[in-house]
């Protein structure tokens, strides 16, 4: 993890996972001092948050809120950057646009599992808590794998 100083969580729209999972990354302990963005694949115009996202962060004290949609940038693809996607797809589709991009992982990749993160949209409120807890869990196992240094 030494030659990263970012870490992008990318999301569809950068609305609701990718705020999420920075948001989420923010608030724990890294030991390393990092840049925590997120950004998205399809961002049309700046969006706030999904105000069922920001309602299950602010249920577990953190906060979105000011967060507005940003699209994902050549600057966004350094080399010093690692960057996270919630699906395999995405990694494709970022992998497609830009084929030397070696800094290109799901976030469940990264932490040694696998499959996507579930896109809540549209769904209850319920759904966007399992997302949460689900993006909360494995953010837990990459900032410690980040504190063990061994990424």
């Amino acid at each position: 993890m030494s030659y990263y100083n970012k870490v992008v969580f990318v999301s569809s729209s950068d609305t609701c996972r990718g705020p999420m999972a920075a948001g989420i990354m923010r608030s724990m302990l890294v030991k390393k001092p990092l840049e925590i963005r997120s950004r998205g694949l399809v961002v049309l115009f700046p969006e706030p948050p999904n105000q069922k996202a920001v309602a299950i962060m602010k249920s577990n004290r953190l906060e979105i809120d000011g967060h507005v949609s940003i699209l994902l940038s050549e600057e966004d693809l350094a080399e010093d950057c690692l960057v996270l996607v919630m699906e395999e797809q995405q990694k494709q589709k970022i992998l497609e646009l830009h084929e030397d991009a070696s800094n290109v992982y799901t976030l469940t990749e990264a932490v040694g599992e696998e499959g996507d993160i579930p896109d809540p949209y549209g769904g209850e409120l319920k759904e966007y808590g399992a997302c949460y807890e689900k993006i909360y869990a494995i953010v837990e196992k990459f900032v410690e794998i980040i504190n063990r240094e061994e990424i």
